[in-house]
C-alpha cells in the first residue's frame, strides 16, 4: 500500500536523536517553569499576607480559579488603614529598587522586553542571577500592592533557565535562543493556565508584524504543557486544570449585526492602547530623568500609585473594589466578567486609573509584568463599553458581559502585536470558546489599527529584521531569482593560441580582470586572470614562448541561466571569485557573458530595500 510505504519511509528518515534532545530539554524547562510559577505564587502571597493584610487591613479580591495558600480573615475582622497601605507600598518599592539596582539592573521593569532583547541581540544569553532577582523583586513589588503582572517574572525564570541550560550544555546560539523562547512560553502557559497560548506566545511575541518564530513552537508546546501540569498538580483537586477565571458560560453571537458595535469597541481599545503605551513610556522617561539614585525611583512610583488608588476609592464612596487598580487587579477583572449593567462607571474608573498606576509602578523601575494589567484594563474598559452600548441598544448588545472578554483580547493584541496567542489565551483563561468569532474580529482590527504603538519596545518587525537571523534571508531572497534575470557583463575573449606578449598588451589597455579563453571555433575552453599572467613575466625564458593555453585554467567554474542566485553567491563565496562565466545550459562551450558578484549583491540590496519599504508602509 503506497500510504503505508510512505509512512514507513518517513519513520525511517526521522531524526530521533534530535527529537529526543528537544523533548528532554523542553521537559526540563517546563518543570523548572512550573516550579518557578508555584514558588512565585507562594512568595507573592506570603508578602501580601504579612504586609497588606496583616498591617494595612487590605485583602485583594482574586479570580475565581485562584488558590490561596493562607486562610482569609473573618468578615468584619479587618479595617483598612490608608496610611499604612501607602507606607507598605513605599517600603516594597524601596526594597525592590535596592535589590534590582544593586545586583541586576537588567531586572527592572516588566522583564518580557529583556527576554525579547536577549533573543534578538544577546545570542539567547541571560545572566543566571537575573531570574532570581526578578522573582524576589517582583514578589516585593506586587505583594505590597504595586500594579504589575505575574507573567514578567515567570517568563524570565523560564527564559533564564533555558538560557542557562543551553549555555552549560554548550549548545549553539540558535538552540539557546529556542530554549530561551520555550522557557518564556512555559512560564506564561503555567501562571495563566493556558498551555496552548503559552506555546504560541513564545513564537509570536518576538515580532511586531504578522510573523512568528516557527522553530520555537514545538519545544515551547512541550515545555508549556509540562509547566502547566506541574503548576496544576500543586493546586487543590477542586481547581486543578480549571481556568484562572473560572468557567465563564456565555451564548455564542446570535447575529452578524453584532459585529458593528464590536467594531466600535475595537476603536475604543486602540485609542486606550495608544494612551497606555504613551503614558507608560512617558512615565518611564520621566523617572529616568529624576536627579536621584535609581534605587529610590520605585519607592516614589509605588507611593504615587498607592495615592492614586486611595484617591479613586474616596471618589467612589469608599468602595474597596476600586483598589483593583493596585496589585495584579484580577479581582477587578473578575468583577468585569461577572458585572451587571450598573457597574459601568466603576469599571471605567478602574481601567483608566490602572493605566496610571501601572505606569507609575513599572515605569519607575518597579519589577512586574505588563500583560496582567493589560488584561485588567482591556477587560474593565470592554465591560464598561458593553454596559453603555447595552443601555443604548439592548437588541444590538444582548450580552454586555462578553465585551469584557473581547476587550481583554483586543486591547492586548493592539499593543503587544500578538493577536493569535492572545485570542487563545483569553479563551483558555475564561474557559469559554464560544466567543472566538467576536474575539478574532476585535483583535484583528486592533492589531491592524494599533501597529504604530508597541508595548514591547524590543520587538523587531519580522525575522528579516532580527540580528538572530542575520544571513538567513540572503539565501531565501536569492533563491527565487535566476541568473537569467540579472544583466550579464560582456567580456573580451582571448584565443587559446594568443602569445603572452599580446596578452600583456591587452591587460594594460583593458579594465578586465578575468579573460575567457576560446578555441578556433569560439568555444569556451578556459579562463585566466591578470594575476595569473603576472606570474609568467618574471621568467625571461618562458614569457616569450607562452601562449594563453599555458596560462589558463581548464577547471572552469560556470553557471547557466536557469540556476538561482543563491547557487551563484555560494560559488562566489567558496572560491573567492569576483566573476563567473555564464554558459548555455545545453552547450557548456557557448559563453553568454560574465556574472559579477557586485551585480548579485546589488540585486539582494534592492530586494531588501523594497521589503523594508513595504513593511514601513
Amino acid at each position: 500500500m503506497p500510504g503505508w510505504e510512505s509512512l514507513l519511509a518517513f519513520i525511517v528518515r526521522a531524526d530521533y536523536r534530535s527529537s529526543l534532545k528537544w523533548f528532554l530539554l523542553a521537559t526540563a524547562i517546563g518543570i523548572v517553569a512550573g516550579l518557578g510559577a508555584i514558588t512565585f505564587q507562594y512568595l507573592n502571597q506570603t508578602v501580601t499576607r504579612y504586609t497588606l493584610e496583616m498591617f494595612a487591613g487590605y485583602e485583594a479580591k482574586e479570580p475565581a480559579g485562584e488558590h490561596r495558600f493562607f486562610p482569609r480573615e473573618p468578615a468584619g475582622s479587618r479595617h483598612l488603614n490608608p496610611w499604612l497601605l501607602i507606607a507598605i507600598m513605599a517600603g516594597g518599592g524601596l526594597l525592590s529598587g535596592t535589590l534590582v539596582y544593586t545586583f541586576a539592573p537588567e531586572a527592572e521593569g516588566h522583564g518580557t522586553d529583556a527576554a525579547i532583547d536577549s533573543f534578538h541581540k544577546q545570542r539567547g544569553f541571560i545572566r543566571a542571577r537575573i531570574p532570581i532577582i526578578k522573582l524576589i523583586a517582583s514578589a516585593l513589588t506586587i505583594g505590597t500592592g504595586g500594579s504589575g503582572g505575574r507573567e514578567g517574572p515567570i517568563a524570565q525564570i523560564g527564559a533564564g533557565f533555558g538560557s542557562f541550560l543551553g549555555t552549560n550544555l554548550k549548545l549553539s546560539a540558535r538552540d539557546r535562543r529556542i530554549m530561551l523562547a520555550a522557557g518564556m512560553g512555559a512560564g506564561v502557559g503555567s501562571i495563566f493556565r493556558a498551555p496552548l497560548a503559552g506555546a504560541l506566545f513564545a513564537g509570536e511575541i518576538l515580532y511586531s508584524d504578522a510573523d512568528i518564530e516557527s522553530d520555537v513552537i514545538v519545544p515551547a508546546a512541550i515545555a508549556s504543557i509540562v509547566g502547566y501540569s506541574v503548576f496544576s498538580l500543586f493546586l487543590p483537586a477542586e481547581i486543578q486544570f480549571t481556568p484562572l477565571f473560572g468557567n465563564q458560560q456565555y451564548q455564542a453571537m446570535g447575529s452578524i449585526v453584532e459585529l458593528f458595535p464590536l467594531s466600535l469597541l475595537a476603536v475604543v481599545m486602540v485609542t486606550a492602547g495608544a494612551a497606555y503605551v504613551k503614558m507608560f513610556y512617558g512615565t518611564t522617561h520621566l523617572f529616568k530623568r529624576l536627579p536621584i539614585v535609581p534605587h529610590l525611583r520605585p519607592m516614589i512610583g509605588a507611593t504615587l500609585a498607592g495615592a492614586c488608588g486611595l484617591g479613586l476609592m474616596t471618589l467612589m464612596q469608599g468602595d474597596e473594589r476600586t483598589l483593583a487598580v493596585l496589585g495584579t487587579g484580577y479581582g477587578g477583572l473578575q468583577l468585569a466578567l461577572d458585572s451587571s449593567a450598573n457597574a459601568g462607571t466603576m469599571l471605567l474608573s478602574i481601567a483608566l486609573i490602572k493605566i496610571l498606576t501601572t505606569s507609575l509602578t513599572i515605569g519607575s523601575g518597579g519589577s512586574g509584568g505588563v500583560f496582567g494589567p493589560s488584561m485588567v484594563i482591556g477587560g474593565c474598559l470592554g465591560a464598561a463599553v458593553g454596559n453603555l452600548l447595552h443601555q443604548l441598544s439592548p437588541t444590538l448588545v444582548p450580552q454586555p458581559q462578553i465585551y469584557a472578554i473581547v476587550g481583554m483580547a483586543g486591547f492586548f493584541s493592539g499593543i503587544a502585536h500578538s493577536p493569535i496567542s492572545t485570542i487563545i489565551m483569553v479563551s483558555e483563561m475564561t474557559g469559554d470558546y464560544k466567543l472566538l468569532l467576536p474575539t478574532m474580529w476585535v483583535s484583528t482590527i486592533c492589531f491592524l489599527l494599533g501597529r504604530q504603538w508597541k508595548l514591547y519596545e524590543k520587538q523587531v518587525p519580522s525575522r528579516l529584521d532580527s540580528p538572530a537571523h542575520r544571513g538567513d534571508f540572503l539565501v531565501d531572497l536569492l533563491e527565487g531569482i535566476q541568473v537569467s534575470e540579472v544583466p550579464l557583463t560582456p567580456r573580451q575573449t582571448v584565443p587559446e593560441s594568443a602569445p603572452l606578449q599580446q596578452i600583456l598588451q591587452l591587460i594594460t589597455t583593458s579594465r578586465q580582470h578575468y579573460f575567457p579563453v576560446v578555441d578556433r571555433e569560439g568555444r569556451l575552453v578556459g579562463i585566466f586572470s591578470s594575476d595569473d599572467v603576472r606570474a609568467y613575466t618574471y621568467h625571461d625564458n618562458v614569457w616569450k614562448l607562452a601562449v594563453a593555453r599555458d596560462i589558463m585554467t581548464t577547471a572552469l567554474v560556470t553557471l547557466h541561466p536557469g540556476e538561482d542566485l543563491n547557487s551563484a553567491m555560494r560559488r562566489f563565496t567558496q572560491l573567492n571569485l569576483d566573476e563567473i562565466p555564464v554558459v548555455d545550459q545545453q552547450d557548456s562551450g557557448q559563453l553568454l557573458g560574465m556574472l559579477r558578484r557586485k551585480e548579485v549583491i546589488g540585486v539582494y540590496n534592492r530586494i531588501l530595500a523594497e521589503h523594508k519599504c513595504n513593511v514601513q508602509e
